[in-house]
C-alpha cells in the first residue's frame, strides 16, 4: 500500500527536485573555453566527445585539401571521429571539443604502456595534406595555442607527441614536413642536435620503449621515431650509431 508522505515534507522534497533540476542543468551548459584574448579564435562544437584528464597533446594532419573537408569529417555523428582543436593554414584556430572532454581522434594507441591516449590527451589537428609544408603563420598560431595550453594544463615537455608516436603501424601524421624543433625549442617536446655517440652498452630498442614506443611493433616504431625526431635527406640518411645516440639523447632530455 502506497502511503502519501506528511505535508510537510513534500516542500522539502520539492526544493531538493529544484536543487538537482539547477545542477543538472548546470552540467549540461559548460561553457566554452574563452580565446585568452586571441581573436582569431572559434568555436564550433563537435557532438563526438566524452570524459577524460588530459597529460599528453597528440597532433595529427588532416589529410584534406581544405579545412571545410576537414571539418565536415570532425563534426559529422558518422564518422565518429573529432578533436579539440584545428588550426587552419592561415593559423585560424577552431576549437570542436572542450578541453575537458574526450574526444575521438587518437584510436588505438600505446604510449608508454597506455591504450587510451584519447583518455589522456588533447588532440590538435593541423590543416595539411601531408605532402606540403606547414606555414610559418600556421606554427606560430599553433605555438600560440600551446601556450595557451600550458596555462591550464601541466602537460610533461616530453609528451608533445605525433599522431603516428601512438600509432605507428596506422598512422604517419604529422609528416615528416612538420618543425618539431621549432616546437622545442619553445618549450613544446623534447629535440636533440648533433648528440654525443650512446654508451657501448646501450639498447636502441629499449631505448625506444623508454621513450615511450611500443615494444610489440619494433619496426613500426623506429619508423615512427625517424619520423618525428631524424632529420636526414635520402642522400644522406642516419647511420645507426647516430640513431642510438640520438635515442639515448632524447631520453636524457625527457627526464
Amino acid at each position: 500500500m502506497f502511503l502519501r508522505p506528511p505535508c510537510h515534507k513534500r516542500p522539502l522534497r520539492r526544493f531538493f527536485a529544484l536543487l538537482a533540476s539547477l545542477l543538472l542543468t548546470a552540467c549540461l551548459n559548460v561553457p566554452q573555453r574563452e580565446g585568452a584574448g586571441a581573436s582569431n579564435t572559434g568555436w564550433i562544437p563537435s557532438p563526438n566527445f566524452d570524459e577524460r584528464r588530459a597529460n599528453y597533446v597528440i597532433l595529427h594532419h588532416t589529410s584534406d585539401d581544405n579545412v571545410t573537408d576537414a571539418l565536415n569529417t570532425l563534426t559529422s555523428p558518422l564518422k565518429g571521429v573529432s578533436i579539440h582543436y584545428l588550426v587552419s593554414r592561415d593559423g585560424t584556430i577552431l576549437q570542436l571539443v572542450d578541453e575537458n572532454r574526450r574526444a575521438w581522434h587518437a584510436g588505438a594507441s600505446w604510449w608508454g604502456g597506455q591504450t587510451d591516449m584519447n583518455s589522456a590527451s588533447i588532440g590538435i589537428e593541423l590543416d595539411n595534406t601531408g605532402f606540403e609544408p606547414y606555414p610559418d603563420i600556421q606554427i606560430t598560431a599553433l605555438t600560440a595555442l600551446l601556450a595557451d595550453i600550458a596555462t591550464r594544463h601541466n602537460i610533461p615537455r616530453a609528451n608533445y607527441l605525433a599522431h603516428a608516436d601512438v600509432a605507428p603501424t596506422r598512422k604517419s601524421d604529422p609528416s615528416a614536413l612538420f618543425p618539431w624543433e621549432r616546437l622545442a625549442a619553445a618549450g613544446f617536446g623534447i629535440w636533440c642536435e648533433n648528440p654525443a655517440p650512446a654508451p657501448e652498452n646501450f639498447d636502441p630498442r629499449l631505448g625506444l620503449t623508454a621513450l615511450g614506443y611500443d615494444p610489440r611493433q619494433p619496426e613500426a616504431a623506429l619508423t615512427a621515431f625517424r619520423l618525428h625526431y631524424v632529420r636526414r635527406t635520402v642522400e644522406h640518411p642516419a647511420t645507426a650509431a647516430e640513431e642510438t645516440a640520438l635515442i639515448h639523447c632524447l631520453l636524457q632530455e625527457s627526464w
